[in-house]
């Protein structure tokens, strides 16, 4: 498994575990299943339930694979839209816990799913995924020919990896960060959050500690459950989410 240096728009260079090729096609053959199951079952509720046969063969040929294609339209484009959905993750690779992302730190757009998908054609259903395989084989991130041409590549989100080698003295060895989103915020943001929250740490003053954390979940767009993370906690996580990904002690 090797290493993929991801620079975010926020110019900050996050590492991250490329996913193993064994991850990638297990997750193939999971969403293969999927698509296998909604087959076996779409047909059997229209033959066996609704005896759709015989109106299958009331038609001509070319009107009985127009309506197969439409029956199996959604096995086709599973993958497209699955990624596009769910932040480039189809369940296959939700359930290994690997997702495609953008190498340059930007969000995949539904233009990449799409040249992603539209590549399946050479890397996986040309000389059954063979092309695929050795691309990722010789790809320095694991990259099949369709994340080359998109420039993304498939991560495990299994182990997340410090963007410093060396962990910061106020963090665990084993510290799991809750909110990615902190890299949108500056040093300059995280010094200001910081020494006002240690101000009204000393006199008590839950009133800016509250007006800060509302902040804070207004500029990043996190909701977070009151009932169980404080407001006090949720400033905490932040700091050390920011000192996780910058490697900066503020």
């Amino acid at each position: 498994m090797s290493l993929i240096a991801i620079n975010t728009s926020q110019n900050v260079n996050i590492n991250f575990n490329t996913a193993s090729i064994g991850e990638r096609i297990l997750a193939f053959f999971i969403d293969i299943l999927i698509k296998a199951a909604y087959i076996i079952i779409l047909f059997w509720f229209l033959f066996k339930v609704f005896n759709f046969g015989a109106f299958i063969d009331s038609l001509d040929n070319w009107s009985q694979m127009a309506v197969y294609i439409v029956l199996t339209m959604p096995i086709h484009v599973y993958t497209l839209v699955s990624e596009s959905l769910m932040e480039g993750q189809t369940f296959g690779k939700k359930m290994l816990k690997i997702k495609v992302v953008k190498i340059d730190g930007f969000q995949a757009s539904f233009g990449d799913y799409l040249m992603r998908w539209f590549f399946r054609l050479i890397d996986v259903f040309s000389n059954s995924g063979v092309v695929g395989l050795i691309s990722m084989i010789v790809s320095k991130n694991n990259q099949r020919l369709g994340d080359i041409a998109s420039g993304t590549a498939v991560i495990s989100l299994k182990n997340k990896v410090n963007i410093s080698h060396t962990i910061l003295e106020n963090l665990k060895e084993d510290y799991i960060p809750l909110f990615p989103q902190v890299i949108a915020l500056t040093d300059n943001d995280v010094r200001i959050i910081k020494e006002n929250y240690q101000k009204a740490l000393k006199i008590d003053d839950r009133a800016v500690v509250s007006k800060l954390s509302t902040k804070i979940k207004e500029i990043l767009k996190i909701e977070v459950d009151p009932t169980k993370m404080t407001e006090r906690q949720f400033i905490n996580i932040i700091i050390k989410d920011y000192n996780f990904y910058t490697g900066k002690d503020l």
